[in-house]
């Protein structure tokens, strides 16, 4: 895995040209995309979220697509629509935004249901469907949504449906005082921006991608990992627990990060680490988790801590699993 170590240690690096001290927040961006997942982003405006994207298209040499969603979006504005041709006489289809490498659904939550569920067939299958035919997408096809936690008028919430359709929430927040300064020392004379170098090919990624779902899972890890997102399930706390998509997420995640590190193996540290981004946006908390006046977060903390860590020796863990 130090082939793999070495390209996400140059990607980071690149992306660190333009999004400063978010180091962390960073590595997620990067496991959540070599685990062959999705990304929402839940922050508010001017946060770096669409420079992300961009930022990730140009480091992998592969091409960038924003679609601006609206109440006035329609599925085909997403998907792409056959099209009349006069001289031919026959209908062409027009790839819409979403035949591409890296979208960007902006603010996902103003466009309608209707268009909202238009992207789930892209997200889960990887293909689209126009007027009976169907278009495989391209590896690696990597949807970044953003969405305005604080502004709600006017938008339709994601129904759970959809939320569960992406692997991973995260909130980049606003920058600290040195990393600000540093952004404006950056931005002095030019745009950081045309500095970014391509780092990777799109056909090197699909190969990391594959090289990640080799990463050992030890049996009492994989163990831990199902019987953690099963405490969401068996809490009074939730009125909706994770389900099994967020187990499979999670292991693929934990893969993805541990060959990050440069490991073969997963530790029980990675779930711990990962599971705030999987889960807090998959779960709904029922009466009694609203009566303690808990949020979320502490709700599935409280639930993930009741799971005992396995204590496994880590020559196990680097061992072959039969």
């Amino acid at each position: 895995m130090e082939q793999v170590k070495r390209a996400a240690a140059a990607v980071l690096q690149e992306l660190e040209k333009v999004i400063f001290g978010k180091r962390p927040k960073l590595e997620l961006v990067l496991t959540c995309l070599l685990a062959d997942g999705h990304l929402l982003m839940e922050d508010v405006p001017g946060t770096a979220k669409t420079l992300l994207a961009k930022a990730l298209a140009r480091i992998l040499g592969g091409t960038f697509r924003r679609l601006q969603c609206t109440p006035d979006l329609l599925p085909g504005d997403v998907t792409g629509s056959s099209i009349y041709n006069q001289k031919t006489g026959e209908f062409e289809f027009h790839p819409g935004p979403v035949m591409t490498q890296i979208l960007l659904a902006d603010e996902i939550n103003r466009a309608t249901p209707r268009s909202q569920a238009a992207l789930l067939e892209c997200m889960a299958e990887r293909q689209v469907s126009v007027d009976n035919k169907t278009y495989t997408l391209k590896r690696p096809f990597f949807v970044i949504a953003t969405q305005n936690p604080v502004e709600h008028e006017g938008t339709f919430a994601l129904p759970e449906a959809q939320l569960d359709r992406f692997l991973m929430r995260l909130s980049l927040g606003y920058p600290g005082q040195e990393a600000e300064e540093k952004m404006l020392e950056a931005g002095r004379s030019s745009d950081p921006f045309d500095t970014l170098r391509q780092i990777l090919t799109l056909e090197n990624l699909a190969k990391i991608q594959d090289m990640v779902r080799g990463v050992r899972v030890h049996p009492e890890v994989r163990k831990y990992i199902v019987s953690a997102v099963a405490s969401t399930r068996g809490s009074k706390e939730f009125a909706l627990g994770a389900g099994p998509r967020a187990t499979q997420g999670l292991y693929r995640a934990c893969q993805a990060a541990a060959a990050i590190a440069g490991r073969d193996f997963v530790v029980p540290a990675d779930v711990k680490r990962l599971y705030p981004a999987i889960l807090y946006h998959r779960v709904i908390l029922g009466a009694e988790g609203r009566l303690s006046r808990r949020t979320v977060a502490q709700a599935v903390d409280a639930s993930i801590g009741l799971v005992p860590a396995p204590i496994v020796d880590p020559s196990a863990l680097a061992s072959p699993v039969t």
